[in-house]
């Protein structure tokens, strides 16, 4: 069906969500109570969160204040701690004395969540959005489902598709058993049976899978590498002055700031929120320590290292690599990949139906405007964690996601319904106001600063 066939007098909704996502189902959330006309579709049947990671034990590095509702509504049905009290948890949660819930929780709690909102519409592959033919401030989405193609005429579209797995351009389309950590707990079993398994990666994944199949090793276990391109094994910052960088003001202070700066800045700040936890990094040392005390432990840590291309020749993989100081290129041999290459977000096809509305950048990304909206100062079109070129690490940020869900709905409603704390870090990001200017002439030259945003 198309925009044109819609009926002129089919019903108008003030909001409709294009995927269901954690964002999202906190938008949802948030929307519940609201006297708002609000749908969201998925294409999955159910809520999933990172089904291919749900190992055992691991926990979401974020405390769970930042659940999908707690920093906009700490008074809401639908918090983490509502969930906990539900089912019985509270009090042992409360004796366990971590703020760090396990990621099985936090999947768990979303999906009793999801089952309470009526205005999610699961089994609906969004294939279209377009400009609604009988009124040019309306938008029309389509779905396709089991039973045909619907079609939701809405004021307002929010776009929380969520990020897609990256694999470098080295290692696409391999043929072989490559598997994208995204897939890690599906083929946990033939990578152990394997005789080696190398992972690729620097971050969390990286970090969780090698912790995983680590305790395989040994006899009758696969060798076991980790090759990353990072200078070193960084973990994750958790000091309380860098977290302030999750902060409406640093975001307002990194969206005023030139594209290329940004495009920099958020190359720099990786190491903040895509670096792995400090417990994981010593609980690998420890493992390795353990496994040591019995005979060498059959695997080695390539930091540094580029993966430059790789081959498969039916029964194992060649890997090209190159050490960056070093500048010495050298191969390796493994008989399965593991590529915990990351996450990234996409244009979804979907809009380009109504790409002459959007705004765009020159490297063919939407322009997101500090309040999310995409769309050239309409506020009828907004995106949720699409945006990390535009607003730097707070886009991923699970911690902020009720602040930019506020937002949203403060356009979408009109006034603002959940009030956001414009300031609250101690710090000042930029010149501060009511500093006294240097003198004419003055030039000073930036500061250079390392990979990891140190000086040097």
């Amino acid at each position: 069906m198309s925009a044109a066939q819609v009926r002129p007098d089919a019903p108008v909704h003030d909001l409709v969500g294009v995927g269901i996502g954690p964002f999202n189902l906190g938008l949802a959330a948030l929307a519940a109570p609201l006297d708002l006309d609000a749908v969201f579709l998925d294409r999955a049947d159910e809520f999933r969160w990172h089904p291919g990671m749900m190992l055992e034990g691991a926990t979401i590095q974020v405390p769970f204040l930042a659940d999908l509702v707690t920093m906009a509504d700490p008074t809401s049905p639908y918090s983490f701690l509502a969930w906990l009290k539900a089912t019985g948890r509270l009090y042992a949660f409360y004796i366990r004395e971590s703020f760090y819930p396990l990621r099985a929780e936090y999947d768990a709690y979303c999906r009793w969540v999801a089952e309470q909102l009526p205005a999610l519409r699961w089994g609906r592959t969004v294939t279209s959005v377009e400009v609604d033919p009988h009124d040019a401030d309306l938008y029309v989405v389509h779905a396709a489902t089991a039973s045909g193609v619907e079609s939701y005429r809405t004021r307002h579209v929010v776009l929380g598709v969520g990020t897609q797995p990256v694999v470098p351009a080295a290692l696409r389309d391999l043929p072989g058993p490559a598997v994208h950590s995204a897939d890690y707990l599906t083929h946990r079993d033939a990578l152990q049976a394997a005789g080696s398994v190398t992972v690729v990666g620097s971050g969390q994944s990286a970090a969780e899978v090698y912790r995983d199949l680590l305790e395989a090793t040994g006899p009758g276990g696969p060798r076991l590498d980790w090759v990353t391109r990072s200078p070193r094994f960084f973990p994750m910052e958790y000091t309380k002055l860098t977290l302030e960088m999750t902060s409406p003001e640093y975001t307002d202070h990194f969206h005023a700031l030139p594209a290329e700066l940004r495009d920099r800045l958020t190359r720099e700040q990786r190491g903040l929120y895509k670096g792995i936890s400090g417990d994981l990094v010593d609980d690998i040392y420890d493992t390795l320590y353990r496994k040591s005390a019995t005979g060498a432990v059959p695997t080695t840590l390539l930091s540094d290292t580029e993966v430059l291309g790789a081959t498969w020749d039916g029964e194992r993989y060649t890997l090209r690599l190159r050490h960056a100081q070093l500048g010495v290129e050298h191969e390796r041999t493994t008989d399965a990949l593991v590529l915990a290459t990351g996450y990234a977000a996409q244009v979804p096809d979907v809009v380009l139906g109504i790409a002459h509305r959007l705004a765009w950048d020159d490297r063919g990304r939407l322009d997101v405007a500090r309040d999310y909206s995409v769309d050239g100062g309409r506020r009828r079109v907004f995106v949720q964690n699409g945006e990390e070129h535009t607003h730097g690490l707070t886009a991923p940020d699970l911690g902020f996601g009720a602040w930019r869900s506020s937002a949203i709905l403060a356009a979408v409603c009109g006034r603002e319904v959940y009030p956001r704390e414009q300031r609250i870090a101690f710090q000042e990001f930029g010149v501060p106001t009511g500093a006294h200017p240097a003198p004419a002439g003055t030039v000073t030259a930036p500061l250079a600063t390392a990979a990891d945003g140190t000086p040097r």
